[in-house]
């Protein structure tokens, strides 16, 4: 695990985006996996940047995106559909038939997840996983639990995580109850896998995740046993590593 720690946000975002530009530059097919929420939204300006300047292209490449919220409809402003859109997707040249988003909005939520899983297996591994960390540890929407799913699943929101999520909608009441996610599975076959942390609230987290037992009370932690992460810190969420 390699732990870099940065003093500016600027200097975070422009090595996360380096690393992912890099990939594209030497592999233009790479599968992307992709994450929302305030923590990669930096990143994507560097990434949308570096396009607009010719230094990369996504045409080649394919998206899957982590997580939806269920019952949101991709045209909310609230959905991760639009987050992605808004902030990456629609902002480069990627076409929209290699952008993938399991779809919040089916009937029979167990068969989308169950048609994300296979099409997550035609493109065999993740070249790239960019990953936030949850307050509780949680990475995609796996929650700590007793047990963790290994491929994509419907699963119920904590408090806490609807609670960090509320500042997305107009009221905390608004926020979804459940969501469908990635497995821990699925994430851990990533040949590649970048997490991404800001803030001193997160670094007791933190350093549960990087430097304390492996548990599924804490699903971070599982990235300790994957043979190839980076893990971009800025100085006040790296504050407590020893």
């Amino acid at each position: 695990m390699n732990i870099l720690t940065f003093r500016t946000q600027e200097e975070l975002n422009k090595a996360g985006a380096g690393i992912i530009t890099g990939l594209l530059q030497t592999n233009p097919r790479a599968v992307l996996g992709l994450a929302t929420g305030s923590t990669p939204i930096g990143i994507y300006q560097e990434l949308v940047e570096s396009h607009r300047q010719a230094l990369v292209s996504f045409a080649k490449a394919t998206a899957f995106n982590l997580d939806e919220y269920v019952g949101l409809e991709p045209g909310h402003p609230a959905s991760y559909y639009t987050f992605m859109q808004e902030h990456l997707l629609g902002l480069v040249d990627i076409p929209p038939q290699q952008c993938h988003i399991p779809s919040g909005t089916a009937t029979d939520l167990q068969a989308e997840c169950a048609s994300y899983d296979s099409l997550l297996e035609e493109y065999g591994q993740i070249d790239l996983q960019l990953l936030g960390l949850g307050h509780n540890g949680h990475i995609g929407f796996n929650e700590p639990d007793a047990t963790l799913e290994g491929g994509t699943h419907l699963v119920e929101l904590k408090e806490s995580t609807r609670t960090a999520n509320a500042r997305f909608f107009d009221k905390p009441e608004q926020v979804p109850t459940h969501a469908l996610t990635m497995g821990v599975g699925t994430i851990l076959k990533a040949k590649m896998i970048l997490l991404v942390v800001r803030g001193a609230d997160k670094a007791e987290i933190v350093q549960r995740a990087l430097q304390g037992p492996i548990t599924t009370d804490c699903p971070a932690s599982l990235l300790q046993t994957h043979p190839h992460v980076v893990v971009l810190l800025d100085s006040e969420a790296g504050g407590l590593l020893k």
